[in-house]
């Protein structure tokens, strides 16, 4: 029988290079989506993946959600935390609101999200957790205090409950990603993206199928003695 994934944020960028990499790799897999549906029909209609949607930040939504699913593809095996959002200024700048709203989004969907599937996990005696992080949760970045805070969060996470599934064949990992050729790095303008590539000794963007690739591999069997690690993917850039 097939294992079942989901992935939040799974319908755009890395998240849809996930989502269609766990896919090929013969895994049913379910992508979260938060808000923009006709980008998740377009997802649905071109690879297949069924999507759904709920904010990761709302708990009672998670389970909700997890439950919905189960009782469509069948139980949750993988899990991937990689639904994020940015809400970038400096500290003058910065409102409660722009803090409250990365760091719930961010940090707190991985923790509604593996309180829904952890304990069926642990009784099924197999479970893979990955969670994305950030390059900048390792290293920090200027204007980017609640973003920095929330992936360096998910790093102390990981390796927190990555503890409490061991002994039960539930791993937790973290990968890191760098400067990924995204919609969302696409977006920087063109000088200050040229200075970030300056700075990465391989010499470009990262590329969202590397970042699935590492996925996949933590998913694997393969990786049954792997716990509480981060992967770094980031071209060289920040050697952690």
């Amino acid at each position: 029988m097939a294992r079942v994934a989901v992935v939040t944020g799974g319908s755009r960028g890395i998240g849809e290079a996930i989502s269609v990499a766990l896919k090929d790799a013969g895994i049913l897999v379910a992508a979260n989506y938060a808000g923009n549906e006709e980008k998740a029909r377009d997802f649905t209609a071109r690879t297949g993946i069924k999507s759904y949607k709920w904010d990761v930040s709302d708990f009672d939504a998670c389970v909700a959600g997890v439950e919905r699913i189960e009782s469509e593809l069948g139980p949750v095996d993988i899990l991937v935390n990689n639904a994020g959002i940015t809400r970038d200024a400096t500290m003058k700048r910065m409102s409660r609101s722009m803090w409250d709203e990365v760091i719930d989004v961010n940090l707190g969907g991985c923790f509604n999200m593996a309180q829904a599937v952890f304990e069926g996990m642990q009784a099924r005696r197999f479970g893979r957790i990955i969670n994305i992080g950030s390059i900048n949760g390792q290293a920090g970045q200027y204007g980017q205090v609640n973003y920095a805070a929330a992936k360096s969060g998910i790093h102390g996470f990981t390796k927190a409950l990555a503890q409490e599934g061991a002994r039960a064949g539930v791993t937790v990992n973290a990968i890191a990603p760098g400067y990924i050729d995204t919609e969302m790095v696409a977006a920087v303008p063109e000088d200050v993206l040229g200075k970030i590539v300056s700075r990465i000794p391989v010499g470009r963007l990262g590329k969202a199928e590397e970042i699935a690739r590492g996925v996949l591999f933590l998913c694997s069997d393969d990786a049954g003695f792997v716990t509480g690690s981060t992967l770094s993917i980031n071209g060289g850039q920040h050697m952690y």
